[in-house]
């Protein structure tokens, strides 16, 4: 097992290295192609190669498009449902253990486990064995959650959130009753190339609902803080429809995401960190700018 793990890491570094050169090559072309399409001189550069990339450009085809390793990461998405595993830091409190219970009522198909003396290596090694797809790992400060890493499987990426203004199901008033259905998901304000990202390691967490669920989730993106907001609704009659909250409710912010898994700590390449020591942090919106 360890073996074939090594060997299937091993290849899917190797495809990731060969994007660079693949994505140069198709970028070159598209060149050509521009310019022969629209009768134009073919760019300097690219006159040596013009004949050896007219012949490559007559076996491409047109309806394809080029895969990368975040395809990859995610290409059985929506073919077979996440199955994610939810644990916690080292000796929970007992509001994170609640907390941890109204996750796994939020995320279908999801499992708790207790994580008693268990190393980090030990946790992924046992989720790529069980095919779980996604490691859900929550954190608290003084009670408080406060941080939640999820770590895609069995080579990432893997994304850390900040927690804030956590409110439990308990604590909101009138809450409506919880339903198992597969939710719809509403994302709102992910523009960007990272907000796609993230809103992608967000949306492959749930199966595909059916038509007629009544459960809705929503990732609002509001100056790089998302609200998370979870609602069951009825229809009343063909205009109006009765919308009721069932927590619990949260804000997240992301702060890091790397390309690895979480045994690999800082060995795993970073894809992007926050810097809000910069001059113009405050004045930039990652998730929702291009």
């Amino acid at each position: 097992m360890l073996r074939r793990q090594a060997r299937l890491r091993r290849e899917y570094l190797y495809r990731k290295n060969q994007e660079e050169q693949s994505r140069v090559i198709s970028e070159r072309k598209r060149k050509i192609k521009e310019a022969l399409d629209e009768n134009k001189q073919i760019p300097t550069e690219l006159q040596k190669d013009a004949l050896s990339l007219k012949k490559a450009l007559d076996f491409d085809d047109e309806g394809a498009s080029d895969l990368n390793h975040i395809d990859d990461e995610y290409r059985w998405a929506g073919v077979e449902d996440p199955k994610i595993m939810l644990t916690t830091s080292r000796d929970p409190s007992s509001k994170l253990k609640q907390f941890v219970k109204e996750l796994k009522l939020i995320f279908p198909n999801s499992q708790r486990l207790n994580r008693g003396n268990y190393e980090i290596g030990q946790l992924v090694n046992a989720c790529r064995a069980n095919e779980v797809t996604d490691l859900m790992i929550v954190h608290e400060h003084r009670g408080v959650p406060d941080g939640l890493q999820i770590c895609h499987l069995p080579y990432g990426p893997t994304a850390f959130f900040n927690l804030s203004n956590v409110v439990m199901r308990h604590d909101i008033p009138n809450v409506g009753t919880m339903s198992e259905a597969y939710p719809h998901l509403i994302f709102n304000n992910f523009k960007s190339k990272l907000g796609e990202r993230v809103q992608n390691i967000l949306k492959y967490l749930f199966p595909v609902p059916k038509e007629e669920s009544k459960r809705v989730m929503t990732f609002a993106n509001d100056s790089d803080y998302i609200s998370y907001r979870h609602h069951v609704y009825k229809k009343i009659d063909h205009k109006n429809i009765d919308l009721h909250e069932v927590g619990p409710r949260f804000e997240m912010k992301l702060y890091e995401i790397r390309s690895g898994t979480l045994e690999q700590g800082k060995a795993a390449e970073i894809e992007w960190v926050a810097r809000p020591h910069m001059n113009t942090a405050k004045k930039r919106k990652h998730l929702s700018e291009g």
